[in-house]
């Protein structure tokens, strides 16, 4: 009788031990295969930006070797500095800069107003209109170059930061339809009761409003910025001046007048990505909330 009961404990403990193996075996294959796939795919992604600092750091000789050298043998930190006053940088950066900013915040504010309009305020044909303005998305970029720059031209913006500032004050379809989902989500009874208490639109919009969006606008903030950051057509066509020019532009001027540098094309493009890597670092809880506005009620 007695081992007829430690026969049982023995297969039990068996049994046990074969279902703890399976279970580790499948947190294995559910936690650490995902997580080996994620980090392939970001030293992936990293192996530009990897061989864009080994380029900037490499002497001219280093460029002409073949097969090239992963490693750069000196580090030659001075084609930073060479980078930068070969051309005027720090004019195209402020440049840059000031459009990038000025950008930001006209995205902020009017597509705002914009989204708050069509998911917090009932109007008629307020669904129809919206669509109307989500059709615009779908208008290609070339067909309005020459009806803008026409009008820009008898504006007399041209060789200016106004075509490439302005129209961002009167919002886009896109981040409209981002910001309506996420205003659509806000409970209808918080606007309701500031309403009773004799809120106007405006006073709901800036004081309810705006501090529920945050993780919203600042993903708006970032594309917007990154968009102002690595424009190319728009500096390309609108501004004439050399001193006008932002960094995009700066550096096709720099890589065809000094096309065989490209150690310093190298070293100036990554000090033009080092601020976009930056913000993202510092802001990427907010942009990844912002992002996935709509997917979770």
């Amino acid at each position: 009788m007695a081992t007829q009961v430690m026969d049982k404990k023995a297969v039990a403990t068996d049994e046990m031990t074969r279902y703890r193996r399976r279970a580790r075996l499948q947190h294995v294959m559910q936690t650490a295969i995902p997580r080996l796939f994620l980090l392939i795919m970001c030293l992936i992604y990293a192996v530009p930006f990897y061989w864009m600092l080994s380029t900037a750091l490499k002497s001219t000789s280093e460029l002409a070797e073949f097969p090239p050298a992963l490693f750069p043998r000196t580090l030659h930190f001075e084609n930073f500095v060479l980078a930068v006053t070969k051309i005027p940088f720090a004019v195209y950066f402020g440049n840059t800069l000031l459009i990038t900013l000025l950008t930001i915040i006209g995205s902020v504010l009017a597509n705002l107003i914009v989204a708050y309009g069509f998911a917090c305020i009932e109007w008629p044909g307020r669904d129809k209109v919206f669509y109307i303005v989500l059709a615009t998305m779908f208008i290609p970029f070339p067909i309005a170059i020459v009806p803008q720059f026409d009008m820009f031209a008898r504006l007399h913006w041209i060789n200016t930061i106004l075509p490439l500032v302005v129209p961002h004050f009167f919002a886009g379809a896109f981040f409209i339809f981002m910001l309506r989902q996420f205003l659509l989500q806000i409970p209808r009874e918080l606007l309701e009761a500031a309403r009773m208490d004799g809120a106007t639109e405006l006073q709901i919009m800036w004081n309810v409003i705006l501090p529920l969006s945050r993780p919203a606008l600042a993903a708006v903030a970032l594309f917007s910025g990154i968009s102002a950051w690595n424009d190319f057509m728009g500096p390309l066509i609108y501004l004439q001046d050399d001193l006008k020019r932002t960094l995009a532009v700066g550096l096709q001027v720099f890589r065809s007048t000094h096309d065989i540098q490209f150690n310093l094309l190298m070293a100036a493009s990554l000090l033009t990505v080092l601020p976009l890597i930056i913000l993202f670092l510092f802001s990427q809880r907010f942009f990844i909330k912002g992002v996935t506005v709509g997917s979770i009620k």
